[in-house]
Order: structure tokens, then sequence, then C-alpha cells
């Protein structure tokens, strides 16, 4: 049976086959029998990381160390709220960073630590612990934001709207760019991906067919 470790669009972890493209961590979140508990975050430093780092394997859920987590693609991993690892991902990372910077007009790139906070802000009510989601006009919406569409979650590409699952993205709909929608990637990381940010996808989005694989 798979473990507990595969993100959602809506913050999620749940069990589930599918692999993805990257992995990450939010802290350490099982017990001695490598379940969950009900906590879904052990530090606000959400990060998205490669999946092979130098061909080490390590055991995805090590006593009292790290749960690792895995993403889809990388515009499930921002609408989750995590950003790329400073360490792994050191190149996208300076790039996110930069774009955070022209995004929000600052004169350097924030450390990691006051994107962190921003986005723990944005991502997580602080009442119900659930996702924040935000409503928006779809023709604002960046490629690579994410929404909820007809009930499940769905990729912006191009001003179009590709519907989610495990399988792929599936053909892109039109929508009408007026449309309002419930966003679920974070402001920040819609900000980054303004900026100029462009985060891996799934070859069904990159393809443009929208053909699941």
């Amino acid at each position: 049976m798979p473990l507990q470790n595969r993100v959602l669009p809506t913050q999620e972890i749940v069990a589930e086959p599918g692999r993805g493209l990257l992995m990450g961590n939010r802290g350490s979140l099982h017990g001695v029998d490598r379940r969950l508990g009900t906590t879904r975050w052990r530090s606000k430093a959400w990060i998205c990381c490669v999946l092979d780092w130098k061909g080490v394997q390590r055991d995805p859920m090590p006593p009292g160390r790290w749960t690792a987590l895995f993403f889809f693609d990388e515009a499930v991993a921002l609408a989750a709220g995590h950003r790329p690892c400073a360490y792994c991902r050191r190149r996208d990372f300076l790039l996110y960073a930069g774009a955070w910077a022209a995004g929000h007009g600052l004169p350097t790139r924030p450390r990691a630590a006051e994107m962190d906070a921003q986005l723990h802000l944005e991502r997580v009510e602080p009442r119900t612990r659930r996702q924040r989601t935000t409503i928006a006009a779809l023709a604002d919406l960046p490629t690579g934001a994410m929404i909820r569409y007809d009930g499940s979650p769905a990729l912006v590409l191009d001003g179009s709207v590709l519907p989610w699952s495990w399988r792929g993205y599936a053909a892109a709909v039109e929508v009408p760019g007026h449309r309002e929608v419930e966003v679920l990637t974070p402001p920040a990381n819609l900000v980054v991906l303004q900026g100029g940010f462009t985060p891996l996808l799934h070859l069904s989005a990159i393809g443009n067919s929208g053909e699941p694989k």
C-alpha cells in the first residue's frame, strides 16, 4: 500500500501510487508506524526538491527526522504553498526569489525565512488550519496558477483551464476570462509566476495537448 505522502494542490496529503516530478517536506509528520498524525507541518519552510540528489537513496520516512512528500509537478507544489529548495534547487530558488523581488518591487532578493513567513500567512487559515484560497478573474491569473474548476483542481495555461488528476492534465477547457474562480495558489506565488518564474510542468501540460500521459 502506498505511503501517505503525495500532496494535492489543496495541500492535502494522501496515499497515492503516482510519484510525480518533485519531492519536498514540511518537517517530520509521521510516527514510528510510518503513518501521519494530525499535524501537517512542523516548519514554515515548505520546500520542493529534486527527486534524485547525487544518486543518494534515502528512507522517505526516517524516524523523527523528516517526511518526504511528493508533488505531481511544480504547479501543484506552488498551489500547495511550497517554494523551491535553496540547497538542491539553488538555481531555481534564486530565480524564484528574484521573481519575488521583481513582483513586490524589492531592491534585492528576500531571504528564505522572509518568504516562508509570508507564504504561511497566505496558505493556511489560522483557526481551521486549512488551505486559504482567494477569488480572482481568470484573465488576471498567470500560467502555472491552479484553481478549483467544477469542484476539482485545474491548471491555468495561457488563459485556458486544464483539469488536473494524477493521470495528467486533461484537455484544455475554454473559460471566459471575466469569470471569477477560486484560486488555490497563494498570492505570493502568483506574484512570483507573474514576475517571470517558470514552474516545472508535467508533460501533459507542456505539450499543450492536454492528453493524459
